[in-house]
């Protein structure tokens, strides 16, 4: 496993990860995002997202309500899942995440189903940077 650490020190920084990791992922890949309330999980799914879809300005609403939010990008389905609200690890299982085996996946809170782990192709951690100034990232890929 390699893991690559980063500090992203405002929101541009964040937007061009997203941006950058876009470029790495391959349909079926899974996408684990870890951090606190507040340490930029959303944003970086949001970037990722549009450089995914392919444009800046496109809507991507948090799915912490919806739990989960589908999006399109080509012949790819991506889902952008947030497990937050989620009472018990077996409801991953309604939730449809893995049942398409070439979607993209993104999942906040991924510890609410530890299951999902081991299928990760790809772990981030952000944090909060001392001070609270930008974010830290740890990226780690399987």
């Amino acid at each position: 496993m390699a893991t690559e650490h980063r500090f992203l020190p405002d929101d541009q920084a964040t937007a061009a990860l997203g941006q950058h990791l876009a470029t790495t992922l391959m349909a079926g890949d899974l996408i684990l995002l870890h951090g606190d309330l507040g340490a930029g999980k959303t944003a970086l799914a949001r970037a990722i997202i549009r450089a995914l879809v392919g444009d800046p300005d496109h809507e991507v609403p948090s799915p912490t309500f919806a739990l989960v939010q589908p999006y399109q990008a080509g012949p790819v389905a991506i889902l952008h899942a947030d497990l937050y609200r989620l009472g018990d690890p077996r409801e991953i299982d309604e939730l449809g995440l893995l049942d398409n085996p070439n979607a993209i996946v993104l999942i906040e809170w991924p510890e609410r189903a530890p299951e999902l782990l081991d299928a990760a192709t790809l772990e981030i951690t952000l944090s909060i940077g001392a001070g609270g100034m930008g974010r830290d990232v740890v990226i780690s890929r399987r």
